[in-house]
């Protein structure tokens, strides 16, 4: 099933509510509506912007908070109140974007507080208001103490616990969403339990953004099934670029662990198409903000060009059957004999030091060689500001580290690759390749702005070996300008006579030749694509190549990554190409290794298998790769019995 599978109806009446001209406060737009419906009826809290006015010392545009009651949740004719409004030193420039769930006998509003203006990102953070008739505030209390939107209260306790997601570092990419337990009402805004949250925050991540070109903010509160917690969130393709495209996707977790996430759509079940989502204060925007049930009809709230609040509805039974998919080991045909990675018992091999040095944060993606007997083993590795260089290690049995250098062995050095502030930045992603007797590297270089490009340098194997690591040639660009390419390598023997490029572009693995390895005259890396998703597979989303390919034969058999568009996991896979033919001509249905460790599922990123790199000592190729992108882990498999998949 895809999404044209889905039917999804607006409706006809739209927008529910619009801005009010005899409000000031409400005068320019009302959007991002979300409501609740209880034996009172339905209940909307929005946020409301004026005009530009004068406020404490600033002239500037308002947000703030209106509610306001229906009968049947479509029609809003009574009065509008401005319910949440600026009091407060830390949402003294404006309250945005309200979401609500009842908890005993009060409503907890959770929104947006902003503290200063110009909006900067440390005056971003989330807070709550709470009430008991939608007249009154009791009470107002500052949430987080960090860079974060859009909290959302599950309606119900989970295993006794008050459970809330969010969105965090919305303007401190990357961007995360996360899940937070509380005991009590009153932990929201603790400043003690935060503390101890942070510790363990990665344990508490989703991950469902499949570029960190793209943005992701939490959407609607959870709304219960009997297959698990149904979320609408917003995501927003190529965020960064002139031409961000707002979508309205969805997810399903799990009801006793709402971290593992069963399913996602694969597209956008509602994007800007109508005039009043295309036409506004922002136009071209969707943004969802609340679901509601009655029985199988799903009434989802949003807000349409941040100018007027909207409705659509769609099946749930049919959404269900389209994001409750099942895994790898269920779709197993029983008949097919499966061949997969065996992971050492002693991962992760490589750690991040957490001591504020040059790989604090994150060490991951390795790429490796054999040579002189050994493997050597170059990692990707993060500082506490996300700078990435790249380390170095050795073993000499495939598993256990018997040499670790305490530097990095390449760093910054060009432009394309250098932040001046905090940011990811660096040498990201090494693929090494040994030809003669010279090893050449090529890596992601990425400044922080703009495309990332494929950077290529090489050192002499007597360097290599000798460790003189500061002979590495200067690094050259060999991908096009202004578009995003990374996951290149060299392959190690010439292929007609040509130097064989493997990099990628759009999302899939290209193939290119070259006479020479100098690049003159501003020979960039083209060629053609020879390997894509498949929509219906686990490799759904996108394809890049693990490591450089291993002769086998005639052909060569390339291990790769690829993403699901479905679960947003990395796994890893396996095909063979004729290079000689350009032609892929065996590729397995079913992945070789897939997240399913511990280490591999809590970390930055959640659900994650990256290499960058293998070798074959004996009768197994080993495999080096990043687990969760915050560890280096190995595993092994029997090389014949892989090739032999591929024959079959």
């Amino acid at each position: 099933m895809n999404c044209k599978d889905i039917t999804v109806k607006r409706y006809p009446n739209n927008p529910i509510l619009g801005p009010d001209k005899t409000h000031p406060w409400e005068a320019q737009a009302v959007f991002n509506g979300c409501p609740l419906k209880d034996e009172r009826g339905y209940h909307l809290l929005y946020r409301a912007l004026s005009f530009k006015e004068k406020h404490k010392d600033q002239t500037m545009e308002l947000s703030t908070i209106g509610y306001v009651h229906s009968e049947d949740g479509y029609n809003f004719a009574s009065e509008r109140v401005q319910l949440i409004k600026p009091e407060k030193d830390w949402e003294q420039y404006g309250c945005e974007d309200p979401r609500v769930t009842k908890i005993d006998d009060k409503y907890y509003i959770t929104y947006t507080a902003l503290s200063d203006f110009p909006h900067s990102p440390d005056g971003i953070k989330i807070a709550v208001a709470i009430t008991k008739d939608f007249k009154t505030i009791e009470s107002k209390h500052l949430v987080t103490d960090f860079n974060s939107k859009a909290m959302v209260i599950f309606p119900e306790r989970i295993n006794g616990k008050i459970v809330a997601m969010f969105t965090m570092n919305t303007d401190k990419p990357p961007v995360k969403i996360m899940i937070a337990e509380f005991d009590t009402p009153e932990q929201l805004w603790d400043r003690e339990y935060w503390v101890h949250w942070k510790k363990n925050m990665n344990a508490n991540t989703l991950h469902f953004q499949r570029s960190l070109d793209d943005h992701i903010e939490v959407g609607t509160p959870p709304l219960k099934t009997k297959d698990g917690w149904l979320i609408m969130y917003s995501y927003i393709r190529n965020y960064r670029t002139e031409h961000p495209i707002f979508g309205i996707e969805t997810a399903l977790l799990e009801l006793d662990n709402p971290v593992n996430v069963i399913g996602r759509s694969v597209k956008p079940l509602i994007k800007p198409e109508e005039i009043y989502e295309q036409y506004g204060v922002v136009p071209q925007i969707t943004f969802p903000s609340g679901l509601l049930r009655d029985g199988d009809e799903l009434r989802l709230y949003y807000g349409a060009a941040d100018t007027v609040c909207a409705v659509a509805t769609l099946s749930l039974k049919e959404l269900l059957g389209f994001i409750k998919l099942k895994d790898s080991e269920e779709c197993k045909d029983e008949s097919e004999e499966r061949i997969e990675f065996e992971r050492f018992e002693g991962n992760p091999i490589l750690q991040p030091t957490h001591n504020g040095d040059w790989e604090s944060k994150y060490v991951l993606n390795p790429t490796a060689i054999y040579d002189d007997g050994k493997v050597h083993i170059l990692y990707r590795a993060q500082n506490d500001d996300d700078t990435s260089v790249i380390g170095y290690a050795q073993t000499k049995d495939g598993f256990h580290i018997t040499k670790k250098s305490d530097k990095p062995i390449y760093v910054p050095r060009i432009p394309e690759e250098i932040r001046e502030e905090p940011g990811f930045s660096g040498c990201e992603d090494a693929r090494i390749t040994k030809i003669n007797d010279r090893f050449y590297m090529c890596y992601t270089a990425y400044n922080g702005h703009g495309p990332a490009r494929v950077a290529f340098t090489s050192i002499a194997k007597s360097d290599f070996r000798a460790e003189k690591w500061k002979n590495w040639t200067v690094p050259i660009l060999i991908s096009p300008e202004g578009m995003d390419d990374k996951n290149a390598c060299l392959v190690s023997e010439k292929i007609n006579g040509k130097y064989a490029f493997f990099h990628r572009l759009k999302h899939t693995i290209w193939l290119d030749f070259v006479e020479d390895l100098d690049f003159k005259q501003g020979r960039t890396l083209g060629g053609r694509s020879v390997m894509c998703s498949r929509p219906d597979l686990w490799d759904s989303e996108k394809v890049g190549i693990a490591g450089p390919p291993i002769k086998v034969g005639n052909e060569w058999l390339l291990i790769y990554h690829a993403l699901s568009s479905h679960d947003g996991q990395y796994r890893l896979g396996a095909a063979m190409f004729d290079l000689s033919k350009s032609e892929l001509t065996a590729r397995l249905d079913y992945p070789i290794l897939e997240p399913k460790a511990d280490y591999e599922n809590k970390g930055l990123r959640p659900g994650t298998v990256f290499s960058c790199g293998s070798v074959l000592m004996g009768d197994d190729l080993y495999i080096y790769y990043g687990g969760a992108d915050e560890v280096v882990c190995a595993a092994k498999i029997e090389f014949k019995g892989l090739v032999d998949a591929l024959k079959r």
